[in-house]
């Protein structure tokens, strides 16, 4: 609609922009989340790193899809230069940031050609990251700090244009020298097999019958780098977060888990990429909850990480996690009984773990429908919902021989 008021089109043009980036990239999210069972919460994590320019991990075991989801996020970028490498003990720093120009030595000059290589790309995918060869290590530490290259020949450091780049491991880290690279990944999500039996029962028949072509939305790079040089900082960060963010860290310090004074800054622009990503000039409680990725350094220490970040964003969650800690137990239990009698583990089925189940599941659901209505996040809950749902499906199938096909209808 055109206006008069040149001052009032200037404004609304600017948040035209921005609103329509983060829709993009909500989309973006939502289809991958579609696309990749149970990995909603992965896929907006990734984008809302990107968003914040800072770096991420997947970890988990081979065959969870990391390397394949990376590449899809990284493709709906148009406009973007993207590089991937799959890292060993021997890889030549040189191969990763640009090899010797053979036709210049030749001729006594020493010159690297950069094309193609980390040294010129936007988004980086770096596979198997804790198996950089020691040759690599500093150059590859410069890159993810400071987006710099200090050429083979000693001239000037070069400026990478690197916005953010997504890595992944099967494992952590086991020396000083990759340990340095993991503490500049500031968010670390954890990625495992399927739990629910009817999302394998959805993956095994894509193999067979490819599922139908759906929206794939992009985002322009030219979009993408406006967020997060100028719209994402631009997100305010009220008093309010910030008490809430000081107290988080007096209780986990309380709990001896200590993080850096730089991934607590480094997480508020992270915090201001949620809120953006969302659509609101504000950081907002719920927004906390991406917290659960970045303040962990081993695995063990993420359900009390979780706990605190999450009671302190919604009064709910504590209790939420306690369902979820009784869903885990009956989870184990399941495992537990393999190999006893059909008769025996139907018996449990019926008495015990269904009836838990289904009781969690309605309460879980009683607070969802109470968070949506007081405006508060839910992300939380759906992860336990999902959870619930999976156990109570593995549960019908594997105790009571239910269908997985049919699993749908049982909860």
């Amino acid at each position: 609609m055109a206006s008069t008021d040149t001052a009032t089109t200037t404004d609304t043009t600017a948040t035209t922009t921005a609103t329509g980036t983060a829709a993009t990239l909500q989309a973006i999210a939502k289809e991958l989340g579609e696309r990749f069972y149970e990995r909603d919460d992965v896929a907006r994590t990734l984008i809302t790193t990107v968003l914040a320019g800072q770096h991420s991990l997947l970890l988990g075991p081979p065959g969870t899809a990391k390397s394949e989801l990376a590449r899809e996020l990284t493709s709906r970028i148009t406009g973007a230069r993207y590089w991937e490498i799959l890292l060993s003990k021997f890889t030549d720093p040189k191969r990763m940031f640009g090899p010797i120009d053979v036709a210049a030595l030749s001729q006594g000059q020493y010159r690297q050609v950069y094309e193609g290589r980390a040294t010129q790309c936007h988004i980086a995918f770096m596979d198997e990251i804790f198996k950089c060869s020691t040759a690599a290590l500093n150059e590859t530490l410069a890159l993810l700090n400071e987006r710099l290259y200090h050429p083979e020949n000693g001239g000037s450091p070069i400026a990478c244009p690197l916005i953010a780049a997504i890595t992944a491991s099967n494992e952590l880290p086991t020396g000083e020298d990759t340990a340095a690279i993991y503490d500049r990944l500031l968010v670390r999500i954890e990625v495992g097999y399927l739990a629910d039996p009817s999302n394998f029962a959805e993956l095994v028949r894509s193999a067979v019958v490819a599922p139908a072509a759906t929206a794939r939305t992009t985002v322009d790079l030219a979009a993408l780098e406006h967020a997060v040089t100028v719209e994402v900082p631009a997100i305010d960060v009220p008093d309010g977060i910030v008490d809430a963010i000081c107290t988080l860290r007096a209780g986990l310090r309380r709990k001896e888990l200590i993080a850096s004074d730089r991934r607590w800054r480094q997480a508020v622009r992270l915090l201001q990429a949620s809120a953006y990503l969302d659509g609101r000039a504000a950081v907002s409680d719920t927004d906390l909850s991406i917290l659960t990725h970045v303040l962990w350094d081993s695995p063990a220490e993420r359900p009390t990480v979780e706990r605190a970040v999450l009671e302190l964003v919604n009064p709910d969650a504590g209790e939420a996690l306690d369902l979820a800690d009784a869903i885990a137990e009956l989870e184990t239990a399941l495992d537990a009984k393999a190999g006893q009698s059909a008769e025996s583990l139907s018996e449990w089925a019926i008495k015990e773990a269904n009836p838990k189940l289904k009781k969690a599941g309605k309460r879980l659901a009683k607070m969802r429908a109470d968070a949506t209505e007081a405006g508060r996040s839910t992300a939380t809950l759906d992860r336990v919902i999902g959870r619930q749902r999976a156990v109570l499906a593995r549960v019908l199938s594997e105790a009571l021989g239910v269908d997985a096909s049919a699993l749908s209808d049982q909860m």
